[in-house]
């Protein structure tokens, strides 16, 4: 067995991209042997982690804070049955997938504040183990490495650099469709039905319904099970300078009654605590996947966010209204409360109408069945393109109205 340990650390990052002789031009994906992996806690606090896995890959590691987490990134590695991992007290979740282009990450969070201790990737014959053994430590150490910036190529982009996915269509009303989740955060679970596959199907049907109309350009977020953080999906809404954008989650809530398509509209005061739990853990996954969400604390810039939200909040709550009205004359079931609010980021966009839209709630049985039914699906994608319709045109009356 041949042992290779860190090579190089920058920054708070960890490279580990050794690899056996005649390894460099591995290219398929490795996958985990969840048998003979472990995550394991020691009576000091510290932690064992061992990931068996198919092949050599290149890979690396850093800590990130807020909450306390350890990410693991590696050069495409299947990680499927990671998530059911006996884990140890020491460690709170554990999430894995798709992170960027050609890398999957793995993100362990933890109870509180660890150091590393060693870090190396054993191998042999055509197979590897990735070690990594973590000491107790201090809050404040813990915070200062996590504080270390990330490698370059590495961090998020800056809004400026993004560039907006090309629309499709030719209509004039530039629509953005946001399918939830994605990549390493996959959402909701059920039955082995996943809410980031249903979203995407869902958008994917829903882009083609908008395209025949002829009235819609269209973009999405993602067209791919890959992790988009929630930053990322509302500037690509406004690189595109969308007319509107439509982020769609199918959660699953312990929180109250979750059952029917829900419309939600961006208000500080969420409608009950089902609603604010359901913002929370939004922005908790795009945490757990390594992305911390950035604060805005420029006055000037709040008072021109708000000056844009005192014209765009009234055409966002039409749109609301629309949604609801064409779901219901559709008789598609609807949760008591059809329209809701809460503090969703991916709603933020002070200039662009913003609405996420359940589709329904994973937590139910009867929405899970509706959701995999194309038939039902196809049903809602035309009740929200008549919504739409029905939306555009009342702004156009009412711009008429104000600039005759």
């Amino acid at each position: 067995m041949r042992i290779f340990h860190n090579l190089a650390a920058i920054g708070g990052v960890i490279l580990c991209l050794a690899l056996p002789a005649g390894a460099e031009g591995l290219s398929a994906l490795a996958r985990l042997d969840v048998a003979s992996s472990s995550v394991e806690g020691r009576a000091n606090g510290g932690l064992e982690v061992s990931f068996d896995i198919s092949q050599p890959v290149p890979w690396r590691l850093r800590f990130l804070d807020a909450p306390p987490r350890l990410v693991i990134d590696t050069r495409e590695v299947d990680w499927t049955g990671s998530s059911g991992l006996e884990l140890p007290t020491q460690v709170l979740a554990l999430r894995a997938g798709s992170f960027r282009t050609g890398w999957s990450r793995l993100v362990i969070e933890l109870a509180g504040p660890v150091k590393l201790g060693t870090a190396e990737m054993a191998t042999g014959g055509e197979r590897a183990v990735i070690r990594i053994s973590l000491e107790p430590s201090d809050p404040e150490a813990f915070a200062i490495e996590a504080a270390k910036p990330d490698l370059p190529d590495w961090a998020a982009p800056e809004e400026a650099e993004l560039m907006a996915p090309l629309p499709e269509g030719s209509g004039p009303l530039v629509i953005v469709l946001d399918p939830g989740h994605g990549g390493i955060d996959p959402g909701a679970e059920r039955d082995g039905t996943t809410e980031a596959e249903l979203t995407l199907t869902f958008a994917r049907e829903l882009k083609e319904v908008l395209l025949r109309d002829g009235r819609f350009s269209v973009i999405l977020t993602r067209d791919d099970d890959i992790f988009v953080p929630l930053e990322t999906r509302t500037s690509i809404a406004r690189e595109a300078e969308a007319d509107l954008f439509l982020s769609l989650h199918a959660d699953a809530l312990a929180e109250g009654e979750a059952q029917g398509a829900t419309v939600y509209t961006l208000a500080e005061e969420a409608t009950d605590a089902a609603s604010d739990a359901l913002a929370e853990r939004h922005d908790r996954d795009d945490l757990l996947a390594g992305v911390d969400l950035s604060e805005q604390d420029d006055v000037v810039a709040d008072v021109l966010m708000d000056m844009a939200r005192t014209e765009t909040e009234p055409r966002t709550a039409r749109l609301a209204d629309a949604l609801v009205a064409a779901i219901k004359a559709a008789e598609i079931r609807m949760h008591r409360k059809p329209h809701q609010t809460a503090g969703f980021s991916v709603l933020k966009s002070p200039d662009i109408p913003s609405i996420l839209l359940e589709l329904g709630f994973l937590s139910s049985e009867r929405d899970l069945n509706r959701l995999i039914d194309p038939d039902w699906r196809a049903k809602l994608a035309g009740a929200i393109q008549q919504a739409l319709v029905s939306w555009a045109a009342g702004e156009d009356a009412l711009r008429a109205v104000a600039n005759p």
